[in-house]
C-alpha cells in the first residue's frame, strides 16, 4: 500500500515539476518574445522617434513654419542637456541610495543662487567670445559646484544617515527627503526673496548664424557642451577610478561592498557630493538660459524623473538620451500648446516609455 501511495507521490511531483518546467519556459518564450518585440530598445526607441515626428508635424501644422520648428528642436537638445545636467546627479543618487530624492529640484536652486551671490559679489568682466558671461560666472560655477556639495552632504549626516542606521524604509527616506525640500524652498525664500533675478541685466545675448539657416545663442552651445563633458567626465569616473568602481558595488550590494572592505559611507558621501556638483551646475545653466526664480528646480524635477526612468535608473547614458528627448518633445509642443505644459509632456512620455519598457532604455533588466 505505501509502495502504491509512493509511486502515486513521485507520479504528482514529477507532473509538478514538469508543470512548474513547463510555465518557467512558457515564461522565458513570452519574455524572450517580448524582448525581441515590444519591450525591445530598438521597438521602444522607434515609437519614441515617431511621436517626436508627430509632434513636429503637429507643430508645422499649426502654421509654424518648417524653419523655426527646425530651431525649437535645436534648442530641445540645448534644454535636454540642462535637464541631463540635474538628471544625472538624480540616477546617481538613486543608484547608489535606493530612494528617490524630492530635495534634488532645490539643490538645482541652489547652485544657480549660490553662483549668483558670487557674480553680485565679484565686479562683472568682460563677455568671453561670443557667451553673454565672463570669468565672474565661472568663479561662481566652481563655488556653486562645492556649496552645494558640502550642503547635501550635510543633509545626508544629518538627517539621511540616522535614517539608514535605524534601517528605515525607502518610502520614509523619500517622505523626509519631500519635507527636506520645502526647507530648502524656505531657506532660498528666506536669503534671497521671492523676487525673479538675473545673472546679468541688460546683457546683448546675441545669436549665432550656422548653417542651414540655424540661429543659436553661444550660451546654449555651452550648456550643451558642458552636460557632455560632464557626462563623460561621469562615465570615466564610475568605469575607471577605484571610487566609481566602489560606488557601483555599492549599488549592487552594499552589504557584499562592506564584506569586501568597501566603506560605504564614504561611498554614500561621494554620491551625494557628484550628484549634487551636478546638480548645481544645472542650476546655474538653467539660470543662464531663463532666470533665477525660487521655484526653479521644483519646476525641472518632473522632466528630471521622467529622463532618468526613460533611460534606466543608474545609467548616465540613459539620463542623457532621455534628457534629450524630452527636451526635444518639450520645445516641440511649444509650438501649439503652452509651454506651461511642459512637464505634462515629460510625464506623458516617462508613462509610455513605463508601459513598453519599465526597466528604462538602456537598462537590460
Amino acid at each position: 500500500m505505501s509502495g502504491v501511495f509512493t509511486s502515486e507521490g513521485d507520479a504528482m511531483a514529477d507532473l509538478a515539476q514538469s508543470t512548474v518546467d513547463a510555465a518557467t519556459d512558457a515564461d522565458g518564450q513570452v519574455q524572450a518574445r517580448d524582448e525581441a518585440g515590444m519591450r525591445s530598445r530598438g521597438f521602444v526607441g522607434v515609437v519614441l522617434l515617431l511621436v517626436l515626428i508627430a509632434m513636429w508635424l503637429a507643430g508645422w501644422y499649426s502654421g509654424t513654419d518648417a524653419q523655426q520648428m527646425f530651431s525649437l528642436t535645436i534648442w530641445g537638445v540645448m534644454l535636454g542637456g540642462i535637464i541631463a545636467l540635474g538628471g544625472i546627479g538624480l540616477t546617481l543618487c538613486y543608484g547608489v541610495l535606493k530612494f528617490p530624492n524630492f530635495a534634488h529640484g532645490e539643490l538645482v536652486t541652489l547652485g544657480a543662487y549660490a553662483a549668483y551671490s558670487i557674480v553680485l559679489v565679484i565686479p562683472n568682466s568682460l563677455p568671453i567670445w561670443h557667451f553673454s558671461f565672463g570669468w565672474d560666472l565661472m568663479a561662481g560655477l566652481l563655488v556653486a559646484l562645492f556649496v552645494t556639495a558640502g550642503v547635501s552632504i550635510l543633509l545626508d549626516r544629518v538627517l539621511y544617515r540616522p535614517l539608514r542606521h535605524r534601517q528605515s524604509p525607502l518610502v520614509l527616506l523619500a517622505m523626509a527627503s519631500l519635507g527636506m525640500a520645502f526647507f530648502l524652498r524656505g531657506l532660498i525664500y528666506i536669503f534671497w526673496g521671492s523676487d525673479f533675478h538675473f545673472f546679468y541685466v541688460g546683457r546683448a545675448n546675441p545669436a549665432l548664424d550656422l548653417p542651414l539657416g540655424l540661429r543659436l545663442q553661444a550660451d546654449q552651445l555651452f550648456v550643451f557642451a558642458l552636460a557632455l563633458v560632464l557626462v563623460v567626465l561621469l562615465y570615466w569616473l564610475l568605469t575607471r577610478t577605484r571610487i566609481g568602481k566602489a560606488m557601483r558595488a555599492t549599488a549592487d550590494n552594499p552589504d557584499l561592498a562592506q564584506v569586501r572592505g568597501i566603506n560605504t559611507e564614504q561611498v554614500i558621501a561621494w554620491a551625494w557630493a557628484i550628484g549634487s556638483a551636478m546638480a548645481a551646475a544645472g542650476g546655474v545653466m538653467y539660470g543662464l538660459a531663463s532666470q533665477l526664480r525660487p521655484d526653479m528646480g521644483f519646476t525641472l524635477l518632473l522632466p528630471m524623473f521622467a529622463a532618468v526612468i526613460m533611460g534606466g535608473i543608474g545609467n548616465p547614458w540613459g539620463a542623457l538620451v532621455g534628457a534629450i528627448i524630452i527636451g526635444i518633445a518639450i520645445q516641440l509642443t511649444s509650438a501649439f500648446m503652452s509651454p506651461a505644459y511642459g512637464p505634462a509632456v515629460a510625464f506623458v512620455l516617462m508613462v509610455l516609455t513605463l508601459l513598453m519598457r519599465p526597466q528604462g532604455i538602456f537598462v537590460q533588466r
